[in-house]
């Protein structure tokens, strides 16, 4: 409920049922960042922690769980995204920065940052 127009719609898109593309998905939250993305390194998906309205700037912090988690998954062949911009690139302006983050497989994390582009491009 509290997350972006875009996330929303992505998750409403992997619970629908599609044979041809092995939908609807199944979710999990372990509740950890590092056992979460190992699973997804061995079975494949996407990590995902949005921004809220709680934590409009997100919640995980980008210089010590977000890079080295994006780092792992970009040498897997994967992606990790704010959701705009890749992790890696952000350029950090405080030590305990936190930011949204989109981690995983590159078809996963892109069509979510279509989504939040899309919605993005009819608030503005």
């Amino acid at each position: 409920m509290h997350f972006p127009e875009g996330v929303k719609k992505y998750i409403k898109y992997v619970q629908v049922e599609d044979k041809a593309s092995n939908r609807p998905y199944t979710s999990r939250y372990i509740g950890s960042m590092v056992a979460d993305i190992h699973r997804n390194l061995i079975k494949g998906g996407i990590y995902m922690y949005p921004t809220t309205a709680g934590s409009p700037r997100g919640k995980l912090r980008l210089m010590y769980e977000c890079n080295p988690m994006a780092f792992i998954i970009e040498q897997a062949g994967g992606v990790a995204s704010d959701g705009f911009r890749r992790i890696m690139e952000i350029e950090p302006t405080e030590l305990h920065q936190r930011t949204a983050v989109y981690i995983g497989s590159r078809k996963m994390v892109e069509m979510v940052e279509s989504l939040l582009a899309g919605h993005q491009a009819k608030v503005a």
